[in-house]
This record gives structure tokens, C-alpha cells and sequence, in this order.
């Protein structure tokens, strides 16, 4: 009798081929647990199986074990992490330190110097032998040789514990050798600037922070009266940050406030013309020296530098230890003749603009300011 064909049904599956379909089933579960509960920090697009793998789960004659599948899977994850903590090793090696100045980032901080001072060193020897004795302040003078004797009667007044430094105007350097003083001195030589612009390129803040007071003086100035080791211990007594040496009253134009006392050490403030101070405590009733011999703590010459001022209390004028403004224009010899006009004539207009330049800076930098902070600016009266 012939057999019938089955018609609508598909050959019954083999019992070897449905138990592999449920193996790779119970693997995949199996897997996606064990990575989700022992590998939570590798991220899933790290477990790479190779195509050999994959093609053995699709050829459908090969026999997969979980435990092979497994042992891939831990292989992978741990080479991840151990690429990882290389990763994270290489970054902890590079030195970043945001505190080291601009620039020095990438140096461990005990590599830095941010500070260095006017103190010359050997060309020999051990350099720790270099300095037996360093000194504490700072005096600069800005010189012409016209002014050579003075400079050299000044100098006398400061002790060993002052370094001298001259900024030559004229450009004549060699001709001070004459002086024993001046072979220890530094001596810095571009012709035709003035002292502040000086003061700006070669007193910076880091240069002269070994120093704990700064002399930044006119090369016109009597001493007879003065003291640099008595000055000092006056300014320290009454915690000036900014100060001079009170000024001869009966020499040449002074103000009010930077004329000597007889009757004091030190003052800080002072009374002037009707109509002058707005504020007793502001300039140039207090909080006010003069330009040709101001001395300066490190800290407050820190502040000056970028042209920030301390509070009134801190600056001041010392009665005890003063000076005579002599008022040789030996720096307007310098300037040009222009227009028939002499040539301090030209040196006396050019400092009148910089100081309405300056005043327009200060102007406009405190109206920005304020502006950005959305308060509206006080009103400033500046005294010309």
C-alpha cells in the first residue's frame, strides 16, 4: 500500500538541533547577567567577539559551551580595564599644577622660582658661597652724569643693607667707576626715558620681592638731613606702606601734605587750599606722596606696579628724616628742540600729556568696572 504524502506540515525537528537552540538561549540570558553584574564599568561596545565566534554560533554543526563564550567575555572586559587604568596612569603622570605662574603649569612646583632679586653672583666657586650677606632694600636713582656728585653724596646716606641700582638716561655708564660704590652697583643704561618707565620694565614685583622696601628716587635731592637705616625704623614703627621723606619747606613748591613738620615724626594727613581735598582722606589732603622720592614695602609696590593704591592710613610722610628738593631739570636737557622752544619745554608738555593719559585710563578702567559689576561709579574729582 503506497504511503500518503503529509501535505501543510514541516519536518519534525531533530532532538540534538532544538537542544542547541535552547543552550544558546540559556548562554545569552547567562551572559547578559554575568556582564551586567561583574563588569558595571565596561562599557558594553568594549566586549568584541571575534567573527570565529560568531560564525561558530551560526554554524549550526559546531558545539558552543557557555564556559567558552564565558572565558571570552572575561578575557575582553579585563584587557578594557586594564587599558583604562594605563589611560588613567599616563594622565596622572602629566604634572598640571594651576597654581605655578602663567606659563610654569606643567612644572612641579618645587622646580619653580617665580621670584629672583638684583643680588650678582660668581662666575666661580661654590653658589651657595655667592652671597654672604644680601642686602634688604632697594634704592634706584635715575642718573645723568651731570648729576654724578650728588648721586654720590646720596648714596653715602644708605647703608650696605641697601643694593643701589642707577638708571642712566644719558647712556654714560663707565664714567661712575671713579666711585668704589658704583663697581658693587647695578647699573641699567637706555637713554632718554624717565623714571617710571624705568620702574615699569625692571622693578617688577617678582624681580624685587627679596627686598622688603623700595627706594625709586630723583637724582636731585639734598641729603643732608637724611638717614636710610632711621628712615626704615620709622616707617616700620608706624606701619607706612607707602611714604617720602618730608621736604624742606622753604625749597621750592611743595604740597601741603609732603612738607616737613617740626613737631612730628611722621604724618598722614594734612590740610590744604579751600576747595582742594573733597575728602580728608583722599588726595592731596592724605593718601598722598610726591613723585621724586617715594619708598615703597614690597607688598605695596606690588600693588603700584599694576597701578592700585593702599588704603590712606598706610602711606605717609616722615618729618623726622627729610630732604631738599633741589629742582635741577637735568632730565628736560635730554628732551629735543622743537618750534624755537627750549628742550625741557617739550619734556615738561610730554609729561603733562602722560598724566591725562593716565588720568583718562584710571577714568575710564573704574568706569568699565563698574559698569560690569551694574553699580553706579562715585563721582571722582581729579586735582591737576
Amino acid at each position: 500500500m503506497a504511503k500518503l504524502p503529509i501535505v501543510g506540515r514541516s519536518a519534525p525537528r531533530k532532538p540534538n538541533e532544538s537542544m542547541r537552540l535552547l543552550v544558546v538561549t540559556v548562554i545569552g540570558v547567562m551572559l547578559g547577567f554575568f556582564i551586567g553584574i561583574s563588569f558595571p564599568a565596561v562599557s558594553i561596545t568594549k566586549l568584541h567577539f571575534p567573527s570565529s565566534i560568531v560564525s561558530y554560533i551560526e554554524d549550526k554543526n559546531s558545539a558552543l559551551t557557555a564556559q567558552a563564550i564565558l572565558n571570552h567575555a572575561w578575557t575582553t572586559a579585563r584587557n578594557a580595564k586594564g587599558n583604562d587604568t594605563e589611560s588613567s596612569s599616563d594622565t596622572a603622570m602629566k604634572i598640571y599644577v594651576p597654581t605655578n605662574p602663567r606659563g610654569a603649569e606643567s612644572l612641579a612646583p618645587g622646580i619653580v622660582v617665580p621670584e629672583s632679586d638684583f643680588h650678582p653672583r660668581r662666575l666661580w666657586g661654590n653658589p651657595d658661597e655667592d652671597l654672604p650677606f644680601k642686602p634688604k632694600y632697594l634704592v634706584t636713582f635715575t642718573v645723568g652724569i651731570s648729576q654724578k656728585e650728588n648721586i654720590n653724596r646720596a648714596v653715602k646716606k644708605f647703608s650696605d643693607n641697601f643694593a643701589i641700582l642707577l638708571f642712566h638716561y644719558d647712556g654714560r655708564v663707565s664714567e661712575w667707576d671713579e666711585f668704589e660704590w658704583s663697581k658693587r652697583a647695578i647699573h641699567v643704561s637706555v637713554r632718554r626715558q624717565a623714571k617710571w618707565w624705568y620702574a615699569k620694565r625692571f622693578l617688577h614685583p617678582d624681580i624685587v620681592a627679596s627686598y622688603e622696601y623700595i627706594f625709586i628716587w630723583d637724582e636731585d635731592l639734598g641729603v643732608e638731613h637724611f638717614n636710610a637705616e632711621e628712615y626704615i625704623k620709622l616707617v616700620k614703627k608706624y606701619q607706612l606702606e607707602i611714604s617720602q621723606p618730608g621736604l624742606e619747606p622753604d625749597r621750592g613748591l611743595t604740597w601741603q601734605m609732603t612738607k616737613r613738620r617740626g613737631d612730628h615724626q611722621v604724618h598722614k594727613e594734612t590740610e590744604e587750599r579751600p576747595g582742594w581735598c573733597t575728602d580728608p582722606h583722599l588726595p592731596p589732603c592724605a593718601a598722598f606722596v610726591e613723585i621724586m622720592a617715594p619708598v615703597f614695602s614690597r607688598d605695596a609696590w606690588r600693588c603700584v606696579w599694576h597701578m592700585i593704591q593702599p588704603a590712606h592710613e598706610k602711606i605717609g610722610v616722615v618729618d623726622s628724616q627729610w630732604i631738599v628738593h633741589q629742582v635741577v631739570p637735568s632730565l628736560g636737557n635730554q628732551g629735543q628742540s622743537e618750534h624755537g622752544r627750549a628742550p625741557w619745554e617739550g619734556v615738561r608738555e610730554r609729561c603733562r600729556k602722560e598724566w591725562g593719559i593716565f588720568q583718562t585710563r584710571i577714568a575710564e578702567a573704574e568706569k568699565s568696572y563698574y559698569e560690569m559689576m551694574g553699580v553706579p561709579p562715585p563721582n571722582v574729582t581729579f586735582v591737576h
